[in-house]
């Protein structure tokens, strides 16, 4: 079972059987299965007779760890059986109802080529707070992760602050994506006038999208009603208010996917 925290040492059970001879009280040694009797603490040891349930102290004894006597002697062939629970403390854990925080590291170690890890390695969940490190490395932050600021002093929401999309593309000749992110195609429109298609798509078209160019003299815009959900349209004009096709085309886009 996985557990953060010191692994609890001796959580065992260990079971003891005897078959007894006539008037017989003691029983210590090898079993009737060649398991010697031991036990740590009597307060967690469970002693039965032909499947009766006995009481410490009225029924037997038990004192030195590794013998049993009985108060009445058995009858020949009476089954005595011992239950044995090792005594373990666990230490430096952090309770599922109360919470509480580690003063040292956790760590996971990582088996290369394995193919029986679990997929998440780690999960720490609360509604959509939640973080999972898998298999590979991939961390997966929900909803409302944050980051600090750079100066300690705020935090930042991480999936509200990222790019969405970025592509660098030509756009003189033939148009082609340079490289890309979240994006799955461009068209070339017309002269200076090019859609970029998104992968996965925006909840809306409330987005925020910038666009530039390598030209000085040539300004890039976002075509009015050219947004969607999953595209939009950039052009470049000149000095004149012309469209024309700049050498190298830049754009990103910030907002909320679906």
């Amino acid at each position: 079972m996985a557990y953060i925290g010191t692994s609890p040492s001796n959580g065992v059970r260990r079971r003891f059987v005897y078959e007894a001879t006539a008037s017989q009280t003691s029983f210590s040694g090898s079993d009737e299965n060649g398991v010697t009797l031991t036990y740590v603490d009597s307060l967690y040891l469970d002693v039965f007779q032909n499947g009766i349930k006995l009481k410490a102290g009225d029924d037997y004894t038990a004192t030195t760890g590794t013998t049993v006597v009985l108060v009445q002697g058995a009858s020949a062939n009476d089954v005595v059986e011992m239950v044995a629970f090792d005594v373990f403390s666990v230490g430096d854990t952090v309770s599922a109802s109360d919470g509480g925080s580690f003063a040292g590291n956790i760590s996971s170690p990582i088996v290369t080529g394995s193919t029986s890890l679990r997929t998440p390695l780690i999960e720490f969940t609360d509604g959509d707070d939640a973080i999972a490190i898998a298999d590979g490395g991939v961390v997966t932050l929900l909803t409302t992760a944050v980051a600090k600021s750079e100066g300690g002093a705020v935090t930042t929401n991480i999936a509200q602050g990222l790019a969405k999309t970025w592509i660098r593309f030509n756009g003189q000749n033939t148009i082609a994506i340079a490289d890309s992110f979240n994006i799955t195609s461009i068209t070339d429109v017309n002269t200076g006038d090019t859609t970029v298609t998104i992968a996965n798509n925006y909840a809306n078209v409330n987005y925020s999208i910038s666009v530039q160019n390598d030209d000085t003299a040539i300004t890039n815009q976002v075509v009015a009603g050219g947004v969607a959900v999953g595209a939009y349209r950039q052009r470049s004009i000149d000095g004149s208010n012309n469209l024309v096709d700049a050498p190298i085309n830049y754009s990103s886009t910030h907002g909320d996917l679906a």
